[in-house]
């Protein structure tokens, strides 16, 4: 929905209020992910108030990796202090492209400047530790012009940087009106981007993530490593003691519930034995160190030989107790991880 300022404060409300029933699913916080859609547009109050809520109902640790999603154009240095006064200590700036051409086919509303302004507002409040995210495979992007956005990126001095390849879903506004890239230019763009940002000791450590050494996305390891987490908000995805759960997507309904003291959930998933084996191998095999082939065994599978032919072919490696994905692997990840449930029966 679009945003409203009123809107804006019912939700912060109601999202105090989800964090305060949800506050016996955890002791301690280890992470914390401010993120969909466009955070940074919250007024100064809710970014209070919420830093409040999650203080008053959880214990966060010392050493707390605390991020929030901004998109350029949303940010002042006032809300960039503010954030840091609150005790954010990583921020990550949606910019997608440093081409305004490729932004407005995107339908972004801020300008290649304008990231390069609110990246300046973050560089001079002294935070360090911030990303940057870029989309590649855009409809009409050349070659050039992908290799342009990466260097700028490179130049601005991020900790991290994620690059995400674009996918159209039916319903959206480009589905049925651009023309994709070609198979052969989207592979291009993802190979030359792990051969540049490796050249400037950025680690390629999960498929689209690539980090300066100790400045991984923790949040998002605990993800690919099918660790807990609460989730808060419209739409938000919760995984405790092995049940994923996922909350009403409509704001109004979501703040009505919350109103009426109810948790927003519509769904209660019990993973099964086969459900948690498929996470374990698609998430973990995002990561280039891949999984502890120890750990398989707990499912009660030998994963050497459901994977020999594929060993074999050089799509995976086995270095001590992991097993991973090669180059070659990584580039086609997806059908080689779908051969390997085949393999497995899954």
């Amino acid at each position: 929905m679009p945003y409203d300022a009123s809107s804006a404060h019912a939700y912060t409300d109601a999202l105090c209020k989800e964090l305060y029933l949800k506050s016996k699913s955890a002791h301690r916080l280890k992470t914390v992910y401010i993120g969909g859609g466009t955070p940074s547009l919250l007024p100064d109050k809710c970014f209070s108030q919420i830093f409040s809520s999650l203080g008053d109902n959880f214990q966060i640790s010392h050493d707390a990796e605390i991020s929030v999603e901004a998109n350029p154009g949303t940010l002042n240095q006032s809300k960039v202090n503010l954030l840091l006064s609150l005790g954010v200590n990583r921020m990550s700036l949606g910019v997608q492209s440093f081409n305004d051409d490729e932004l407005n086919v995107l339908g972004r509303i801020h300008t290649a400047d304008d990231a390069l302004r609110s990246l300046g507002l973050i560089k001079n409040s002294g935070l360090q530790n911030y990303s940057l995210d870029l989309i590649y495979g855009i409809p009409g992007q050349s070659m050039d012009s992908w290799r342009e956005s990466i260097s700028k990126a490179v130049d601005c001095s991020p900790m991290h940087i994620s690059t995400y390849e674009l996918t159209l879903e039916k319903g959206t506004p480009l589905y049925n009106v651009m023309k994709m890239p070609e198979e052969d230019l989207v592979l291009a763009m993802y190979t030359y981007t792990i051969d540049y940002l490796a050249s400037h000791s950025y680690k390629h450590y999960e498929i689209s993530n690539f980090a300066l050494h100790g400045f991984q996305c923790f949040h998002n390891l605990n993800y690919w490593d099918r660790g807990g987490y609460i989730g808060a908000g419209a739409g938000a995805h919760s995984f405790v003691n092995g049940i994923r759960s996922h909350n009403v997507k409509d704001i109004h309904d979501y703040i009505e519930r919350l109103n009426n003291g109810l948790i927003p959930e519509t769904e209660l998933l019990k993973i099964s034995p086969a459900e948690a084996l498929k996470e374990f191998l698609f998430l973990g095999l995002r990561k280039t160190n891949g999984i502890s082939i120890c750990k398989t065994k707990i499912f009660g599978v030998d994963i050497i030989s459901a994977c020999k032919e594929m060993l074999e072919a050089g799509y995976f490696e086995v270095k001590d107790d992991s097993l991973r994905l090669t180059r070659k692997g990584i580039v086609l990840s997806n059908a080689v991880i779908v051969r390997l449930f085949g393999n497995l029966g899954l």
